[in-house]
């Protein structure tokens, strides 16, 4: 989208037109993970999400699990009850530090309170030994 100040640009004096001095230019249009393979940012190798526990990557916002051998799963990393980012997955749970609530690694639904609902599931793209945000 470009946003101009004037309706009609005015002429230099050589004929040509002048832009607006205050246009606003869009953004270049960007493809996450550098447009390289499906899916967008890398966020890890999948031998770096431990079976039976979960990494957080705090920020891109987002909790990998992986909760038997190659079922990945990724839930955002924002914890239901006061948006706190939760701070580390261990025991089988993705835990809050801010007021213990706990989340169950395979569905994210909760295990332990005050959240009040489970994370949303996020999107994510398992390549060969790459996993992908998107």
């Amino acid at each position: 989208m470009v946003a101009l100040s004037a309706a009609v640009a005015s002429c230099a004096s050589d004929g040509a037109p002048t832009p607006p001095a205050d246009q606003t230019l869009p953004a270049e249009p960007t493809q996450p993970g550098g447009g390289e393979g499906g899916g967008g940012a890398a966020l890890a190798g999948t031998d770096e999400i431990p079976v039976g526990g979960g990494t957080v990557f705090a920020d891109q916002e987002v909790v990998v699990t992986q909760p038997t051998q190659g079922d990945f799963r990724a839930f955002s990393a924002i914890c239901t009850h006061e948006g706190c980012t939760v701070g580390e997955v261990a025991g089988g749970t993705i835990n809050c530090p801010c007021h213990g609530s706990k989340y169950r690694i395979a569905d994210a639904s909760v295990v332990a309170g005050p959240a009040p609902r489970p994370l949303p599931e996020q999107e994510i793209t398992v390549e060969g030994d790459s996993i992908r945000l998107g």
